[in-house]
């Protein structure tokens, strides 16, 4: 794998992946584009996401909806890595079985996400689900 990024100006970047897709980053706390620490936190989300999907659609669990509502805490010194990241899935169907939901989230957590397992070498990831019928 490869990326590339540009300075911009003041402190945004462009990101350009080994794929050829782009991504502004903003040093200055978030102002105008995602921070890289943000990022770091879509990228576990994401890429733990595509887990819980794919195993719940494989499930043949009628899923319509999937969000991931990620929480996270920093050191207080520099460098202010994470200290600890939460992800809470929330999925949406009809007849979600719970117990597929679960996992779906354990297997990506311990198996398969590969963001979340490096992650977990120094910090403390931790995952939870809820369930919402569908409103169709």
């Amino acid at each position: 794998m490869r990326a590339k990024v540009q300075w911009c100006g003041d402190l945004k970047f462009l990101g350009t992946s080994g794929s050829g897709h782009s991504v502004v980053m903003d040093g200055q706390q978030g102002q105008h584009a995602p921070s890289p620490m943000e990022m770091v936190l879509m990228s576990v989300a994401s890429c733990s996401s595509v887990d819980v999907v794919s195993i719940l659609q494989k499930a043949r669990q009628r899923i319509q909806h999937c969000e991931v509502d990620v929480t996270a805490e920093r050191a207080d010194a520099v460098p202010a890595v994470f200290t600890s990241i939460h992800l809470h899935f929330i999925v949406t169907g009809e007849d979600i079985a719970e117990q597929h939901v679960e996992r779906a989230v354990k297997l990506s957590a311990d198996k398969y996400c590969s963001v979340s397992i490096m992650l977990g070498a120094t910090v403390k990831v931790t995952h939870s689900f809820s369930v919402k019928p569908s409103d169709m």
